[in-house]
């Protein structure tokens, strides 16, 4: 169970009672275009109730919810790598609309990546935005990550194939 409190947010472990809230915030089509197929759009109920099955039922936990004034507004996690790559997490996160612009994402970010760091034994954590995402990768640099490459015609998403930026930040 994880409780980080910041100050304009916490990151913390998913609730049963944040399905509402979650699939309210999440069924939004500029959110889903940014994110990988495996999120749903249209996002329903019933989605949020998997996923926070899935999220609070794995062994390690490493996805959470980003919740501001108690509730829930967006996600963040990482996946650990594996094989060559065991020392490497791919990290993730998505607001919900209202919050946008408030610094929300890129507190939570730089927490959770310091909370990952000093959990884990990462040598990096990395991240992908899809090439018209700028105002993620602004959330990215603001938390102290870094523009390593630009992987072209690697995605392909709402119809079109296009380049994603590839940002990380590794241990110091």
């Amino acid at each position: 169970m994880l409780e980080l409190s910041l100050e304009r947010c916490a990151i913390r472990t998913w609730r049963a009672e944040d399905a509402e809230s979650l699939a309210m915030n999440a069924n939004n089509r500029k959110i889903w275009r940014n994110l990988l197929d495996g999120f749903p759009s249209p996002y329903t109920l019933a989605d949020a109730e998997g996923w926070i099955r899935r999220a609070s039922g794995s062994g390690i936990e490493t996805h959470f919810a980003i919740a501001v004034d108690g509730s829930a507004c967006g996600g963040i996690g990482f996946y650990i790598l594996d094989d060559v790559y065991r020392r490497t997490a791919r990290i993730g996160y998505w607001l919900g609309e209202p919050h946008w612009g408030r610094g929300i994402a890129t507190e939570a970010l730089g927490a959770l990546t310091t909370y990952a760091f000093s959990r884990f034994d990462f040598a990096r954590i990395e991240a992908t935005v899809f090439e018209w995402n700028t105002a993620s990768g602004r959330v990215l640099e603001k938390a102290g990550y870094t523009l390593e490459a630009r992987l072209r015609m690697r995605a392909t998403k709402d119809g079109r194939t296009v380049d994603e930026l590839l940002y990380a930040r590794v241990r110091e």
